[in-house]
């Protein structure tokens, strides 16, 4: 836990192992794995952030608490992929603000061109909502909510959300400005432990 008491990676035991991939925190020696997909601009055209150079890469993902949020998915001992999870503060009333403390996740996800298609971010995110899902005193964080959010015309993401059966709870309009093509509409979806508990295989 940090020295703020936010819970970040470093919390969560490593690595995670899927059928196909391992989950892991970032680290500095996975620089050139990122960068190879990461300046490719179809990768970039729905992400936050579109790095112009190696440097601005290793700057931005890879320095102070950016190494706390990101997660890379790994093939064949290949950084194929990173995913984003930041544990937040719910919103509360002053009364119950310990309740909220920690008890969100936002995530996030980039998969390399060549490695779409064949459902293996379907696979990483599964299980990144299982470690966002899972008590703490198992190795997982234990948050009660985990959200996220895309470009509406980014279809790929919002269908991933809904396979992994998060909820849509927000069609923003024109409230994203997006690089290339100005103010566009956005999604927010949702999901509450108890939902991903329910869903088979979680019960």
């Amino acid at each position: 836990m940090s020295t703020d008491g936010a819970r970040t990676l470093r919390d969560v035991r490593w690595p995670r192992r899927t059928a196909r991939l391992s989950l892991r925190p970032l680290t500095l020696d996975d620089v050139d794995d990122v960068w190879a997909y990461r300046c490719v601009p179809t990768v970039n055209q729905w992400t936050g952030r579109s790095p112009r150079s190696r440097d601005e890469l290793v700057a931005t993902f890879f320095d102070g608490d950016a190494l706390d949020i990101g997660v890379a998915v790994v093939l064949d001992g290949v950084v194929v992929g990173d995913l984003m999870l930041k544990v937040q503060d719910a919103w509360s009333q002053a009364e119950v603000a310990g309740r909220a403390r920690n008890a969100q996740a936002l995530l996030g996800w980039t998969l390399a061109t060549d490695r779409q298609g064949a459902g293996l971010m379907t696979e990483a995110v599964a299980e990144l909502l299982r470690i966002c899902f899972t008590p703490t005193d198992e190795g997982g964080l234990g948050v009660h909510r985990v959200v996220a959010e895309c470009f509406a015309a980014n279809e790929p993401s919002w269908r991933l959300m809904e396979r992994l059966g998060m909820r849509r709870e927000g069609h923003h309009v024109g409230d994203s400005p997006h690089r290339d093509l100005g103010w566009v509409d956005g999604y927010s979806y949702a999901m509450l432990a108890h939902e991903w508990r329910q869903q088979d295989g979680h019960a």
